[in-house]
């Protein structure tokens, strides 16, 4: 059985050679499966590219990709998605914290029936910064997905190949993988996974990149929406109880003071509020007119390994 798997890569010349040749090593150990990679550089910064090149020379089962600009990880494995011809595809990360050893574990489960296996770390070796950031992320998308009751996900998955043509059927330019995962199925599994340190540099993503992946989520549901209606609803109903009682209690007693500073925050609080729906109510609008300007999700510089024929199909 072909397993392919998808890297996307971003400044990790010193890594990625690392991770295909683990990887090989283990599937030298599988005697009913064999593998490809399709190896994307997401614009690197640095010799990324020119690693992913030499690999594919060095392997013919090593695919790359080159973008023509930073279009983000979920839009790399896009492209990735798009050059498989594995029955099973794994998706990981090339920085060695998604290690190679752990992926039998993956093939294992995934035997047991399950359409999409997510891996869960038994420790996460980020910093404090960033599992806090993750912990508020899960929490809220938890929340906001319509997803299997205790499931986790992560960026070290592996999925049937059904799954993955449902998934390149999406054109959109906002793409949150495990949100389009769950969209297609909902028979799926977690296992328990080593999560290792990361070997060179620190992690690409930022805040900001992190946000910006959360909000794709705004893509695939409307429930921000809703809540903007429940407050607008909750609100106009306390201003307008607060303004009864406001005018009986003056009624009854002309000589009590209305305060300005507490009108003055009452303003502050509900202007803010309607600002934030109106920052949300945009946000679904920017994403609506990238989409019907037909934003690309990915443009492809160069390509290694990739024949006509694969284009093709």
């Amino acid at each position: 059985m072909l397993v392919s798997i998808v890297i996307p890569c971003y400044n990790s010349e010193h890594t990625i050679g690392k991770v295909v040749e683990l990887a090989i090593e283990e599937f030298e150990k599988l005697k009913d499966y064999e593998c490809e990679f399709v190896l994307v550089n997401d614009y690197s910064r640095d010799g990324t590219w020119n690693a992913i090149h030499a690999l594919a020379e060095k392997h013919p089962n090593v695919k790359g990709i080159n973008l023509a600009k930073n279009f983000g990880q979920h839009n790399a494995i896009m492209a990735a998605m798009n050059h498989t011809e594995g029955d099973l595809i794994i998706g990981m990360d090339d920085d060695m914290q998604n290690h190679p050893s752990q992926i039998p574990l993956f093939l294992d489960k995934i035997q047991e029936g399950y359409d999409i296996v997510f891996g869960v770390f038994k420790e996460r070796k980020f910093s404090a910064f960033k599992n806090l950031t993750g912990a508020v992320s899960r929490f809220l998308l938890w929340h906001l997905l319509d997803r299997p009751k205790d499931i986790q996900m992560s960026s070290f998955w592996c999925c049937r190949r059904y799954v993955r043509d449902e998934i390149v059927k999406y054109d959109g330019y906002n793409i949150f993988l495990q949100v389009l995962f769950f969209r297609t199925t909902h028979n799926i599994a977690n296992i328990e996974i080593e999560h290792f340190e990361r070997e060179v540099g620190t992690s690409n993503y930022n805040f900001r990149k992190g946000l910006n992946l959360f909000l794709s989520c705004l893509n695939f549901t409307v429930i921000p929406l809703r809540v903007s209606t429940f407050f607008g609803t909750l609100f106009s109903a306390a201003g307008f109880i607060g303004a009864i009682v406001v005018l009986v209690r003056k009624l009854l007693d002309p000589t009590i003071a209305i305060g300005w500073s507490s009108l003055m925050c009452a303003m502050l609080v509900l202007f803010g509020i309607a600002f934030l729906m109106l920052g949300i109510i945009g946000e679904y609008l920017g994403k609506l007119m990238l989409n019907i300007n037909r934003t690309p999700q990915y443009v492809i510089r160069d390509k290694a390994n990739i024949t006509s024929e694969e284009e093709k199909r």
